[in-house]
């Protein structure tokens, strides 16, 4: 149990890869925060936990707003005296984020505020509780969008993803010498509920299958895999590190998809 006794918070624990990382570090021995705006989604999260004889609590609330998102943080924080890991997870994907032409300025913003400014602020709330554990980890879910461009765009949601690396690096040097390490993580496509919504469209899947190497999706097991690793005191000499988990989506140049 590498994760044993360490006080993990994730953000987005309600389904997805939040919800895999979460029962993951949990069977780890993590005592987890199940952080999530859907109040019955983070009580199933906590409740498969439990039930597979884990420990975790549920925090609920707005991580885009700085009363809420602090609160979540005490809270969270109380029921286990400290925070040892925050796993920055939550984020949304809209319909309508296209190109910088024909993506509204609202969904922009709501992008934003989602997938960046959240983070800053999980951040900004969990700091003082990870500094004082004396051997804190921030892991930060970005995402392949933040290291290649797409000629299928979602300008807001790549330029929070992109914000949410270079925070992470400024993080990890920011803290190095206060013995807290900050690490980013950068799946590809993966089988997540919003994910596999979206190419239940056989055109989008045709489209996107072909570039995927291994002609699939991600598990959320797998980035979840990845995740208690980093959060180990075996990944304790990685800090301002970004992990590419995409199934070779990045290295690739050619694809043969006549097998696909």
């Amino acid at each position: 149990m590498r994760l044993k006794n360490k006080r993990v918070f994730i953000t987005g624990a309600g389904g997805g890869i939040g919800r895999a990382t979460a029962e993951k570090c949990a069977a780890e021995g993590a005592r987890v925060i199940c952080a999530d705006m859907s109040a019955e989604a983070a009580t199933a999260t906590q409740a498969a936990i439990q039930s597979a004889g884990g420990t975790a609590t549920t925090v609920i609330g707005d991580l885009t707003n700085e009363t809420a998102c602090a609160a979540m943080f005490t809270q969270g924080a109380a029921a286990f005296g400290g925070l040892d890991v925050l796993f920055n997870n939550a984020g949304i994907c809209l319909g309508d984020d296209a190109g910088p032409v024909e993506t509204p300025l609202a969904s922009w913003n709501k992008t934003i505020a989602a997938n960046l400014t959240s983070v800053f602020l999980c951040c900004k709330a969990g700091l003082p509780y990870l500094l004082e554990s004396g051997n804190g980890v921030i892991i930060n879910n970005a995402s392949i969008v933040a290291l290649v461009g797409s000629a299928f765009p979602q300008i807001a949601y790549t330029a929070a993803k992109g914000g949410v690396l270079a925070m992470t690096r400024e993080l990890a040097i920011m803290y190095a010498r206060q013995k807290l390490r900050a690490v980013a993580i950068c799946p590809g496509p993966t089988a997540t509920p919003l994910v596999k919504a979206f190419l239940a469209d056989e055109e989008a899947w045709r489209l996107r299958r072909r570039y995927l190497p291994m002609g699939r999706l991600a598990e959320p097991s797998e980035i979840a895999n990845l995740v208690a690793f980093l959060a180990s005191d075996e990944a304790s000499f990685i800090t301002g590190s970004a992990y590419t988990i995409d199934g070779g989506v990045t290295a690739s140049y050619v694809i043969d998809d006549r097998q696909i």
